[in-house]
């Protein structure tokens, strides 16, 4: 199929042939899943559709399945031909990036419009756990070039991730797939094709039996949450709620925002680099995806954030490898963007000593037993503080860590790009008095004292000699002087170092345990929880997820 005629097919073939956009009018969400991106004129005809539409979902997923993924170029090339595609394809093409085998999360619309891209064999793909689509795009390459595409045990994996009333539409129209999806339970109606394709299949899932382990989706109603805490956990996840249409209090001990492990100045985005690309290195590098989005989205690069790549060196035997996506971000900008978005009230002073359900309600309460606020929904984002919250003791653990940093003038000769390895150094980040440089972390389980400590400050100078030799001799005076400065922080870790995010019990959740990795973890763990909630697309592979589910933890 030519360029020329994708965008007719788009439009004439799927979103007419699913009866969009007139479906989804007035849903709170809508789920389109596609069985072959190809070069995505799908997805744009789909988010522009959505785009222009004043009586649109407030959420609309797009999860796609393609096992070989094109370049950005030829996205870009194939949108070309419609000027009215161009600033979709641009923003899909910038985020085009790293499509290595997996789940990919991809947001546009400030969090709106959801795009989730598995990157594997189609069978494989379907196999993960029921998502309920509203609308399926049955597409891909003709049945003659990919006949196991079409096979009978494929459109029973399709069907099995459709509700009763999900409508379908195909280009493929071969007598073996009309009546294979009959068998699946789909009733058939013939339309006319767009361009090359002279017609297309509509179809229902309408079956005569009801369809083994569906159930009813867990598409919550939303209502009011509060959330305890507000630091990257907290707002993190404060944001995804409130996009999905929850009226967010956020209620916290401090007097202003990101006033705990939050308030470092600026914070290492890098993943985790293993050989074997181990479960630690696939889980960093969803969590940095989604926050790199939202830092471009929200935040001033340059001045809350810059993303130039992070050089990572292990020893003199290893090459460095540059993460491209990598860089660094003032972890309070980056909360008080999430804490400003609508449907969100931050309250300061508010310190909960107890939670309570009474009701059907959760009451949150202060040190004198008065009620401060009830709610529907509860999550607990409150660091090494949220064990105390909930009656079953969860496995956290205080992290103390002190950073050194210092100031340095404009023509410094370290290094433009941070650096990573055993310690790090970011420089060249602007606060109100100039630029600064910071190296570290200590990392020191069980203790809470915030007191800077002249022992780390030459712990951390002594990785950055190894780490950095001439960066280390450019800035050592001011650990020879004693003007260097720290700050301290308590982190909260779970004994496997990985988040904690999940339902302790009905309408109480947790999103808690990000370690030294909060920039990595909180917007992913914050996006897991509003989809596990309102039983959505996983912004993750699915074994990615179980490995953060808090319930690993209960058993």
């Amino acid at each position: 199929m030519g360029s020329s005629s994708g965008l007719e097919q788009a439009r004439q073939v799927f979103l007419q042939g699913c009866g969009l956009p007139q479906a989804w009018a007035g849903s709170r969400q809508w789920v389109i899943l596609e069985t072959g991106f190809g070069l995505g004129l799908n997805f744009l005809a789909a988010w522009l559709a959505w785009k222009h539409d004043p009586k649109r979902p407030g959420l609309l997923h797009f999860v796609a399945i393609e096992a070989w993924p094109v370049a950005a170029a030829d996205l870009l090339r194939s949108a070309a031909p419609y000027a009215e595609l161009d600033p979709l394809a641009s923003g899909l093409a910038a985020q085009w990036h790293d499509m290595l085998p997996g789940a990919h999360r991809l947001e546009f619309e400030g969090g709106r419009v959801l795009l989730t891209v598995h990157v594997r064999d189609l069978g494989r793909a379907l196999r993960e756990p029921r998502l309920r689509a509203d609308s399926v795009f049955l597409d891909g390459f003709d049945p003659d070039r990919t006949p196991a595409m079409w096979q009978l045990p494929t459109l029973k994996a399709v069907a099995r991730h459709c509700r009763r009333g999900t409508a379908l539409a195909t280009c493929a129209v071969a007598d073996p797939v009309r009546r294979d999806l009959v068998q699946c339970g789909f009733t058939l109606e013939a339309v006319e094709g767009a361009a090359a394709k002279r017609s297309g299949l509509r179809a229902l899932f309408s079956p005569a039996w009801e369809p083994k382990g569906q159930r009813p989706a867990n598409r919550v109603a939303p209502a009011h949450c509060v959330v305890v805490g507000a630091g990257l956990a907290g707002a993190a996840a404060a944001a995804s709620l409130a996009r999905r249409g929850w009226q967010v209090t956020v209620l916290d001990a401090a007097d202003a925002p990101a006033a705990g492990a939050s308030s470092l100045p600026a914070g290492l985005l890098a993943p985790n680099f293993s050989a074997d690309d181990n479960l630690l290195s696939r889980l960093t590098r969803s969590g940095i995806r989604l926050t790199s989005q939202q830092a471009r989205g929200m935040l001033r690069e340059g001045a809350d954030f810059r993303l130039p790549g992070v050089l990572e060196v292990r020893d003199a035997a290893t090459p460095a490898r540059l993460h491209e996506q990598g860089g660094w971000v003032k972890p309070a900008a980056l909360v008080r963007a999430w804490l400003s978005q609508p449907n969100i009230q931050w309250r300061g002073n508010s310190k909960v000593d107890r939670i309570r359900v009474e009701g059907g309600e959760w009451q949150l309460l202060d040190e004198q037993g008065a009620t401060m606020a009830t709610a529907s929904l509860v999550v607990l984002a409150a660091a090494h503080a949220t064990g105390a919250l909930w009656d079953a003791a969860l496995p956290l653990q205080a992290v103390r860590g002190q950073v050194s940093w210092g100031s340095h003038a404009s023509g410094s000769a370290l290094p433009l790009v941070p650096v990573n390895g055993n310690g790090h150094l970011i420089a060249h980040v602007p606060l109100d008095d100039g630029l600064a440089w910071f190296c570290g972390s200590t990392f020191q389980r069980g203790e809470t004292d915030l007191l800077p400590r002249a022992a780390d400050h030459a712990y951390n100078f002594e990785r950055l000699s190894a780490l950095l030799p001439a960066a280390a001799t450019e800035i050592s005076a001011a650990f020879a002087d004693g003007s260097v400065q720290a700050w301290t922080g308590v982190r909260c870790a779970s004994a496997d170092r990985r988040p904690l995010v999940g339902e302790l019990a009905p309408g109480l959740w947790v999103s808690t345990a990000m370690g030294s990795r909060g920039l990595t973890f909180a917007a992913l763990c914050g996006e897991l929880l509003a989809a596990r909630l309102h039983g959505e697309p996983l912004p993750l592979d699915h074994n990615l997820a179980q490995a953060l589910d808090v319930a690993r933890a209960l058993a």
